[in-house]
């Protein structure tokens, strides 16, 4: 069957992968209908991802729809739709058995360490990794994944009622902390961004009001000072992945406050311990993927209609559409919130 490849830097392939259709003990055969495509998938694309080794087919955010369950596999059988948590960990190292399996040490993300599921054939995974919302669309599924690495930062911040907290950067997992900041209750929010359309979309389709829009030169930390008072953020989530954001960002915190980094980037960062961090005694945290508890937390929001999953997805290309089109979602200017990959059409 079909699948797309990213056969070397800024060149896609399609290519024959054989359908895997004979599951062991604990996993499932999947079919996938939907795939998102995030910040990841780009960087893989442009040869800029750590991790990422050609050839490769991508795809982690998924809508799958379960084909057949091995031995022992009792929380999903054939028919079902599911979200696809691709963080493949070792259930028996020690950073697993204390609950963290998003950080396991030889974790293996599907679609990055290895082929993931942008193809039309079958594929096989751990049948641990799936997480059934039957009632919810293939679209919405699709969507968890993304959501989840917004969910889990906002955890690591654990903001309190009376709190202020500013996200940094309204790209797609900045998006996705705020979907979960507007439901605390009691806790401030503000937005940052160097682009006024996207504090205009958090506000029109969010309901976050208060943004800030960064610039080159500074300026808006007094901006930032009006809004709050000159008491700055509770906590800080940075979103950006920039290491001048990622360095700059302990600026806008509060004493005592948290500075979480859920942006990624492979360049060293530089910020002033004494005069800001220390002197502030300031805690900086790391967020790394999801839990798998995030994953039926999130199903069951939207189910409620709690997260309105249309807002996401501005943009849709076809499975053959792919390697003609991919390359148009590196460009900032295109304006896309979240573009989605039709693989198999059927709903």
């Amino acid at each position: 069957m079909h699948a797309i490849e990213f056969t070397e830097p800024n060149l896609i392939t399609i290519i024959d992968r054989p359908n895997e259709e004979n599951p062991g003990p604990g996993q499932a055969v999947v079919r996938t209908h939907r795939m998102g495509i995030c910040g990841t998938d780009l960087s893989c694309y442009l040869g800029k991802f750590p991790f990422f080794a050609y050839p490769r087919t991508p795809g982690h955010e998924l809508g799958l729809e379960v084909v057949a369950v091995g031995e022992g596999v009792t929380n999903v059988k054939p028919g079902d739709k599911c979200s696809l948590e691709p963080y493949v960990n070792d259930p028996e190292s020690p950073t697993s058995k204390k609950g963290n399996s998003n950080c396991c040490p030889g974790v293996q993300v599907i679609g990055v360490h290895n082929n993931g599921g942008l193809r039309k054939g079958t594929f096989i995974v751990p049948a641990r990794k799936l997480h059934p919302g039957n009632d919810l669309s293939y679209d919405q599924l699709a969507l968890v994944e993304t959501l989840a690495i917004g969910y889990h930062a906002v955890q690591r911040g654990n903001p309190k009622p009376g709190e202020t907290v500013l996200v940094i950067g309204a790209g797609p997992i900045g998006l996705s902390c705020l979907e979960f900041l507007k439901l605390m209750e009691g806790v401030n929010v503000i937005v940052m961004d160097m682009v006024q359309g996207r504090l205009d979309f958090c506000a029109k389709n969010l309901g976050i009001k208060t943004g800030v829009l960064a610039k080159a030169d500074g300026s808006h930390l007094s901006d930032l000072e009006k809004i709050t008072n000159g008491n700055l953020c509770d906590v800080i989530i940075d979103a950006t992945g920039s290491p001048r954001s990622m360095s700059t960002c302990f600026e806008y915190a509060a004493f005592t406050g948290r500075v979480v980094y859920v942006g990624i980037t492979t360049s060293d960062l530089q910020f002033p311990h004494a005069p800001v961090f220390h002197r502030r005694e300031l805690t900086l945290l790391a967020s790394r993927n999801a839990l798998p508890s995030d994953f039926p937390e999130i199903i069951n929001l939207i189910r409620q209609g709690k997260i309105n999953t249309d807002i996401w997805i501005t943009h849709r290309i076809t499975f053959d559409e792919v390697p003609e089109k991919f390359a148009q979602f590196t460009d900032p200017n295109l304006g896309a919130i979240k573009a989605l990959i039709i693989v198999n059409d059927e709903e």
